[in-house]
């Protein structure tokens, strides 16, 4: 822990590379929050077969990808910050505590987010969200950090009125209010929080240091990863000594296998020298962020399907089933391809087949055991983990050619 008059600027060299004990601690807080999320949309999709289809579905899992974008959100502002500033910091180790406590509420309050909890999801989040600039605000004394700074905290402030005014409304006018403040959010940060007589900054322009910010996003992928492995293994140990769910479980398993080897082969390894070589750190930093989410919510969504496999591996499909069992792993390959490009400037063309596989396969399995959907899904990603082994097989090791 360091106590020098302000955070530096940049992060300290020697250091700059690893996350810090406090943030992987701050990691762990969202393999739980992320087993919340999944919880929600299972019940959301309901247990019986005939009671997952219709709007139902359809309003529950809008509802709970608006949580799981609040959560992103708290974790980004926060690996963001400690990759553009000391983590040893005092200071800095403040907003990561403030932001580790608040996740953790967000996440117990996940569930019943849209009714008994939703004033303290909301008051966590955006605790989480005004704190960090605010205190930012309080300890930077240069003045080209803290007018960002001071923009940030009108922004987050402004949309803080909305989540706490939504957390008092009806299910629907809280949907509609907590939207407006994610894209208020969301907006402020694609276009360098613009604020009217203070103007806006220019993403390139934000000092970053892009190995431990390219470390960070490959850490929450290793989580999220994770909470598939718990999800499948808490969920098969309510009944192991079936056929089916042992099936069930296998495909679970091997399915995250791939996951993890599409993801590090290559651009997941290099992901730190891609951002380090580009043109323009920040720009492929926040490039990263957005795809790292799409593929985040392409496991989630495997996570939810293999348990609702799980569930019923011989029972009836239902297209919301099929939607999370199939959909899963072509939203996760959509952003992969994303990345691909992020890192080489190039695009595998096994992605976009993979993709069309998994679209075509899905008509034809709505009519078969869930069990034989999750084993089609599983064998399209074994096709792509081969596919990249032949293309590296006997080849140097391809260098990242950033097109940022």
């Amino acid at each position: 822990m360091r106590r020098t008059p302000e955070p530096a600027a940049l992060l300290p060299a020697e250091n700059g590379q690893r996350a810090t004990f406090l943030e992987l601690f701050f990691d762990l807080v969202f393999v739980f929050a992320l087993t919340r999320i999944g919880a929600r949309a299972f019940e959301d999709l309901a247990l019986e077969p005939g009671h997952a289809s219709g709007w139902r579905a359809v309003t529950g899992g809008g509802k709970t990808l608006l949580l799981l974008f609040a959560l992103w959100a708290v974790w980004q502002g926060t690996a963001w910050t400690t990759s553009r500033y000391d983590p040893y910091h005092i200071w800095l180790q403040t907003i990561v505590i403030t932001a580790l406590v608040c996740s953790m509420v967000m996440g117990v309050a996940v569930p019943r987010a849209f009714s008994g909890t939703g004033l303290a999801f909301a008051v966590a989040y955006v605790v989480a969200q005004v704190s960090r600039p605010g205190i930012l605000l309080l300890t930077l004394r240069r003045y080209q950090y803290r007018q960002l700074k001071q923009r940030m905290l009108i922004t987050f402030s402004a949309s803080g009125v909305l989540w706490i005014v939504g957390a008092f409304q009806s299910t629907d006018p809280r949907v509609v209010l907590w939207s407006a403040a994610l894209l208020l959010e969301y907006a402020g940060s694609r276009f360098g929080w613009p604020v009217p007589g203070m103007g806006r900054s220019t993403v390139s322009r934000w000092d970053i240091h892009g190995e431990h910010l390219a470390e960070r996003y490959q850490q929450f992928f290793l989580v999220a990863l994770g909470e598939t492995i718990l999800v499948a293994g808490l969920s098969y140990s309510r009944d192991p000594a079936s056929l089916t769910r042992t099936g069930a479980f296998a495909a679970a398993v091997v399915t995250s296998v791939l996951l993890w080897r599409i993801y590090v082969q290559r651009a997941g390894q290099i992901l730190a020298e891609a951002v380090t070589r580009a043109a323009h750190p920040a720009t492929i930093g926040r490039s990263a962020a957005d795809t790292h989410l799409v593929m985040v919510i392409g496991v989630v969504a495997i996570a939810i399907g293999y348990e609702l496999v799980n569930e019923h591996p011989t029972g009836h499909n239902e297209i919301p089933w099929i939607a999370m069992i199939l959909g899963g792993p072509a939203l996760f390959l959509a952003g992969r391809a994303r990345f691909e490009y992020e890192v080489f400037g190039r695009v595998s063309p096994s992605r976009w087949i993979a993709i069309l596989a998994l679209v075509v396969l899905t008509p034809l399995l709505v009519h078969v055991a869930p069990l034989l959907s999750a084993v089609a899904a599983a064998l399209v990603l074994a096709a792509v983990a081969v596919a990249d082994a032949r293309r590296a097989w006997g080849r140097p090791p391809e260098a990242a050619a950033p097109p940022f």
